[in-house]
């Protein structure tokens, strides 16, 4: 009888933490997915760059070069060059951090659950390459409700053209 309540007792656990961790990975258009090993990572990146993107680390609030940008172009992944998201759809959320209540387009962002530090937050990561950009919250603007909460860090800016 002991042997069966702790094999019931793993299964629930194992699907409680299936459950925890489930992906949405971004629908539709399927893009090269950017592949490298830790070691060439490290190469490309600076460190700090490496801390955020690759280990999930996070910029101090209103210390990025990006949180207070105005100019109109796209915002890029500092990792791949992957296009993500737009000064249109960027806003001041007053939490120090670059914010955008939308992706250029839902096959450019990846989601998971993220249970780090105690908390239950939903992380942001680039379809094409698995950077980590930040954190994604339901206390946005309208018209989608959702606050992308991402590290400057994780981005790069193309100037809009001007004709």
């Amino acid at each position: 009888m002991k042997i069966f309540s702790t094999i019931i007792g793993l299964s629930i656990t194992g699907m409680i933490l299936i459950a925890q961790t489930s992906e949405k990975k971004s629908k539709g258009f399927v893009m090269d997915k950017v592949v490298k090993s830790d070691k060439e990572w490290q190469t490309c990146l600076t460190p700090e760059e490496y801390q955020i993107l690759r280990e999930q680390g996070t910029e101090r609030a209103f210390t990025g070069k990006y949180y207070n940008h105005k100019e109109e172009g796209t915002y890029t992944c500092a990792g791949c060059d992957n296009k993500l998201f737009s000064s249109d759809t960027k806003y001041d959320s007053g939490s120090g951090w670059p914010a955008f209540f939308d992706s250029l387009d839902e096959t450019k962002v990846n989601i998971k659950r993220d249970l780090s530090y105690g908390m239950i937050r939903t992380e942001i990561t680039c379809a094409k390459c698995d950077s980590h950009l930040g954190h994604v919250f339901e206390d946005g603007p309208k018209p989608t409700g959702l606050r992308y909460c991402v590290n400057s860090v994780s981005l790069n800016f193309t100037p809009k053209k001007t004709d």
